[in-house]
Order: structure tokens, then sequence, then C-alpha cells
């Protein structure tokens, strides 16, 4: 029987595999999270490790079969979490059962059906389409990691994460493009505006209910700290998005990121 100490061993392992899985996969995020508390990280670092593992195995393969069968060990995964099994050894799988109860389980494994589109090339059938590819990847990992937090209103977290969604989807356009899929219903000037406005007003209709966000739930909203800014580029300056120069310098990104560990404001 092992121990108690080299259980915890194991799990402090795992999430410092996770953590690293972040950093290396998704480095803003990383950064998001390490504005955060302590405590809020070993929460937080399993989900995104799974959110960046999910979403990199479509576009480790042009074999798609082998991409479905990756995104299907995750799903197969995620419903020993929810129906309580005894998990796989994994260090991103044992980390995540600890921190997800059935609803959360659920909600992730529709995420990784959603993922089934990067796998092949076909356009967005219309807007509503991609926006609901949208919440259900971007808008679904928000509610998820503000409800491993607290007590959070899901249209509050999924406003938040659809909005980032969006940022960082305008950000991947010229990568994407590069690898010939069509990541937009219409790509004109105009329709990038509209896309970004769209956006935008969800952000600020979160913003509204702030009040009723707890702030150590609000932690999570810490990773859409570039969204606004980026947004307002689209808005101003649409051919930002072909020529790939959306963002932040990197002294706006420590200075934003210094101001909402502080203040605790999203």
């Amino acid at each position: 029987m092992r121990s108690d100490a080299n259980i915890s061993q194991h799990y402090a392992d795992d999430l410092s595999a996770c953590a690293e899985i972040v950093n290396r996969g998704d480095p803003d995020r990383f950064a998001a999270v390490m504005a955060a508390s302590p405590a809020t990280r070993t929460v937080l670092f399993p989900i995104y490790a799974l959110n960046v593992e999910v979403a990199r195995a479509p576009w480790v393969t042009e074999e798609s079969m082998i991409a479905e069968m990756r995104l299907q060990w995750w799903r197969d995964a995620l419903a020993e979490i929810k129906e309580g099994k005894d998990t796989r050894r994994h260090n991103v799988v044992s980390p995540l059962a600890s921190v997800l109860d059935e609803h959360a389980a659920g909600v992730l494994d529709l995420l990784v059906e959603a993922r089934r589109w990067d796998i092949y090339k076909d356009p967005f059938q219309d807007f509503k389409h991609f926006e609901r590819y949208l919440d259900q990847t971007s808008g679904a990992l928000m509610y998820v990691a503000a409800r491993a937090l607290g007590d959070i209103q899901e249209n509050i977290a999924r406003d938040v994460g659809v909005a980032m969604g969006l940022s960082n989807w305008f950000r991947a356009i010229p990568a994407l493009e590069a690898r010939n899929r069509v990541p937009l219903v219409d790509g004109r000037h105009e329709a990038l505006i509209d896309l970004a406005r769209s956006g935008l007003e969800r952000l600020e209709r979160a913003r509204r209910s702030r009040r009723v966000v707890n702030r150590h739930v609000g932690q999570a909203f810490f990773a859409a700290w570039q969204t606004e800014t980026i947004l307002k580029q689209v808005i101003n300056q649409p051919c930002r998005v072909a020529d790939g120069v959306l963002g932040i310098s990197a002294f706006s990104q420590k200075s934003s990121l210094m101001f909402r560990a502080f203040s605790g404001r999203w």
C-alpha cells in the first residue's frame, strides 16, 4: 500500500507536470494563472492542461483517424470521472479527477467533441455554427474553471470565455489559413469589426455583473486579460488580423497582470 507521503508526492509531481504543459502550450494562460493565488493554481492548472492537450490533439497528425482516437482517449477519461470510476493513472487525468464533479466532466466532454471540427478542413456552416464552437470550447472552459473555484452564474462565465475565445481566434487566423483552413464565415473587414464588437459586448455584459462574482472565483477570469485590448484593435484596425500583429507589449502584459493580481478586477 502506498503511503500518504507517496500519494502527496505523486500529486505534487502531477501538478508540476500540468503547469509545465500549460506553460509550454498556452503561455498567456499560464501567466494569468500565476497571477492568481497558489490555492487557485492547484485547481486551474489541471483543467487548463487538459485544454492544451485536447486543443493540440487534432494538429499533431495528418491522419484524421489517429486524431479522432486521441480525442476519444480524453472523452473516455472524462467518462471515468463523470461516472465516479477509478480513473486511469495519468499526470493530467489524476489531478483533474480531484477538481471536477460529474457536471463539469460532462461540460468538458462536449468541449472535446467540439474539437473534432479542428481535425477536418470543412468551413463553419454559418455564424451560428462558429458561435457555438466558441461557446463549446472557450465558453465551456471558462465556465468549468470558474465553477471549480466556487459559485458562478453560467452565463457570466460563458460570456467572458466566448469573448476571450474570439480574441484568441483572431490571433490564430494567419496560422489557420497557412494550414489551408477556412477560419471565418466572412473575412471582410466589416465582418471582422462586427464580430469583435459582439465579443466586446459579451465582455462588457459580464463585467456589469461583476458585483455578483466572488473575488476568488473571479480569478478564473484573469485569463481574459488581453481580450478587451485585442478586440478593440480589431475594431480600430481590422487589417491587424491578417498581418498577425494583435496583442500587447511585454511591459503592458506585466503591468496588466500585476494590476489584476493586486486588485482582483477582471
